[in-house]
């Protein structure tokens, strides 16, 4: 049955209550984020006529350039969109272009004053929103709009959505993709073996001296993600310590690295590598290549990343894998929060620069992104949800790895977090330098903690950058 037309049952209430949880809890933590200075440019005037049916006044005929970071989630889903512009706006032609490096792209446009209309800032290589927020138009008008099916906009989306993306009461990025973070493993594999999942470090390390009997590695990465253990260790960490944790690395706090949550988290990782269950050579490995020696050849049997990784090794995945995702580890029964305790947000932030030559374009490619065709194709192409209510049915596509997003969810609760001062100054480029060296076994913790507070004490220091705080 169409999902556009089946009833709204019990488990889809469900869905959405947890989804509108997950969001509602990340949106109050960026909520109350202020930066001390700055204003945000404000966009154009429109150059086409204004009606309920173009709410930006696209002028007919135009171009809208939307550059598209193309990772996990690739970029059909927006050409997708563009089709649905070029549809309903007659004259107007979308240009999607793919990009993995968006800053090393970008970031001349800006300097030049000749940006794209739309973007998809997102990935390893984003632009740091700190460094370009002055230069982006407000997106209050794209949610207050109605969508192509006549509804407004923000009636049909998850609560707090908008909160990640407001600064100083701006709202300039918006995030698209529910993104759940969790350790990811093969069912059928551990079932085959009889194998628990790991809930503590130490877990882990006992796991690991399993799998080697097997013949198999515990952990593995590639070059280009080698910080996703960042994020799952910083994870773990907030877990175990909670909000003191949590707001020291926001804050960009000196000594924040050194907190004997984060520290014990490095060391239980320390342990596992110098154990030799982490699968060598991964720095000098691409990162899906990498990743396709965890879903497609085994090689080792854990992984963390975001819910984009099923669809992104789709094509690498070994028959029967049975994606599936579970809480990350803590450190000690004593941690502030329980195992079960999520970090979850949005994710993909669109962003439409204030100085594009077609900012109302812009817009109207996001608004065609969050009508509800683009949203139930992304969620049925992607196997992820979009923030847009109502797009992902009980049997979730067939998808193991979906379900499971579900479960974790459900069984956070309220335990749900986010943090994002990697993202928001564009720290991760620097930070794949270290990370890549510890899982290497080139480092310690010792020299693991000095890198990245060294990377976070430039940019607290940097009286260039306007610092978030977060609350």
């Amino acid at each position: 049955m169409d999902i556009n037309t089946r009833p709204l049952g019990r488990r889809d209430f469900l869905r959405g209550s947890l989804a509108a949880a997950a969001l509602a809890a990340t949106g109050s933590l960026a909520a109350c984020a202020t930066s001390g200075t700055g204003t945000t440019s404000q966009s154009s005037a429109p150059a086409g006529q204004v009606s309920d049916t173009n709410p930006f006044g696209v002028k007919s005929p135009s171009t809208v350039d939307a550059v598209i970071f193309n990772g996990g989630y690739g970029i059909d889903y927006a050409e997708f969109a563009g089709k649905q512009v070029e549809a309903k706006q007659q004259g107007v032609t979308v240009k999607v272009t793919p990009t993995t490096k968006v800053a090393q792209t970008l970031q001349p446009r800006f300097v030049a004053g000749n940006p794209p209309d739309v973007i998809d800032n997102s990935g390893a290589g984003l632009i740091g929103i700190n460094t370009i927020r002055d230069q982006l138009a407000e997106l209050n008008d794209v949610v207050e709009a109605k969508n192509y099916e006549g509804t407004v906009i923000k009636d049909t989306l998850y609560p707090g959505v908008m909160n990640p993306g407001t600064f100083d009461g701006k709202f300039v990025v918006l995030n698209y993709a529910l993104t759940v973070y969790a350790l990811w493993y093969s069912a059928s594999l551990f079932e085959q073996n009889g194998w628990t999942v790991p809930k503590t470090y130490d877990e882990m390390l006992a796991l690991g001296a399993e799998a080697k009997g097997k013949g198999k590695y515990l952990l593995g990465w590639g070059k280009e993600a080698a910080t996703y253990y960042q994020t799952m260790a910083i994870d773990s960490a907030i877990k175990e310590g909670g909000d003191e944790v949590r707001l020291a690395l926001d804050n960009l706090k000196p000594g924040c690295w050194s907190l004997p949550p984060v520290q014990d988290v490095f060391n239980g990782l320390k342990k596992i590598i110098d154990a030799g269950y982490v699968k060598p050579g991964g720095a000098g490995t691409q990162f899906t290549a990498a990743q396709a020696q965890w879903s497609d050849a085994e090689q080792f049997i854990l992984y963390p990343s975001g819910g984009w990784i099923e669809n992104e090794m789709k094509k690498q995945t070994k028959s029967g894998f049975k994606m599936t995702g579970a809480p990350e580890p803590v450190v000690s029964s004593n941690s502030k929060m329980p195992w079960e305790a999520l970090h979850s947000t949005a994710g993909e932030g669109y962003i439409v620069p204030s100085q594009g030559k077609n900012v109302a374009g812009g817009k109207e490619f996001l608004r065609a992104m969050l009508s509800k065709d683009a949203a139930v194709n992304f969620a049925k192409t992607k196997l992820s949800s979009t923030i847009v209510k109502g797009t992902v049915p009980p049997d979730a596509f067939g998808s193991t790895a979906l379900q499971s997003q579900i479960k974790l969810l459900e069984g956070a609760g309220s335990n749900i977090f986010t943090h994002n001062f990697v993202d928001l100054y564009g720290m991760n480029t620097d930070q794949l330098v270290v990370w890549n060296s510890f899982l290497s076994g080139d480092s310690d913790v010792a020299k693991l903690t000095k890198g990245l507070q060294d990377i976070t004490d430039k940019v607290a220091k940097d009286d260039s950058i306007k610092n978030v705080q977060v609350s």
